[in-house]
């Protein structure tokens, strides 16, 4: 980011468009959870968009997350703070791999850059919004927040149907179908007929 200088025009509006997507409830509520999930040890940022960006960038915070929601075998190996941007980038890389491991879906996940450069710190709260409600959702007795912070993602209701129930509901016109009761065209004109001369 030191070299990359202001954006002007069309660049600039559409930054301005990302950066409008960034919800300061939505942080708070995140840095609880995230404080409450991981320890004490973990702090917590200065308030404002760059201060979340800041406290996550080195990928350090995000790793002790994804770790504590899994309660055996740990997916991030080895955390360690390092100044080194590659170092950052990587340990970020190792918390999208892992959160992908846990089940967030690949159009909920973040892009490196969008957390180490600040490009897109709403694509960083959405991805941390579905671990979230993954978590409150698998109920494997990791989740240390309220579950009212995030919501729960619906699961499976597959239900089975004797024969008989089936062959029922053959004979069945759904509503959506419209109905064939009380409507004919009988007595119905259209206009004077036409004239062959």
């Amino acid at each position: 980011m030191a070299n990359k200088g202001p954006s002007y025009g069309l660049s600039r509006q559409v930054q301005d468009k990302i950066d409008s997507k960034y919800d300061m409830e939505l942080e708070q509520v995140l840095v609880e959870w995230i404080s409450r999930q991981c320890g004490a040890e973990v702090g917590k940022p200065e308030p404002g968009k760059m201060g979340f960006q800041a406290w996550l960038k080195d990928g350090c915070v995000l790793s002790q997350l994804i770790n504590s929601l899994f309660p055996g075998d740990k997916p991030v190996k080895k955390i360690q703070s390092s100044t080194m941007a590659f170092k950052q980038m990587e340990q970020i890389s190792q918390f999208l791999s892992a959160a992908e491991k846990y089940g967030v879906t690949k159009t909920d996940m973040f892009q490196t850059v969008d957390l180490w450069e600040c490009k897109d710190l709403a694509a960083v709260q959405r991805t941390l919004s579905a671990l979230g409600s993954l978590a409150v959702t698998k109920e494997e007795g990791t989740y240390k927040g309220d579950p009212s912070w995030f919501f729960k993602k619906a699961q499976e209701n597959k239900r089975e149907f004797s024969d008989d129930q089936l062959k029922a509901g053959k004979n069945v016109i759904g509503l959506q179908m419209g109905s064939n009761k009380g409507a004919s065209q009988e007595g119905m004109s259209y206009g004077r007929p036409r004239q062959i001369l």
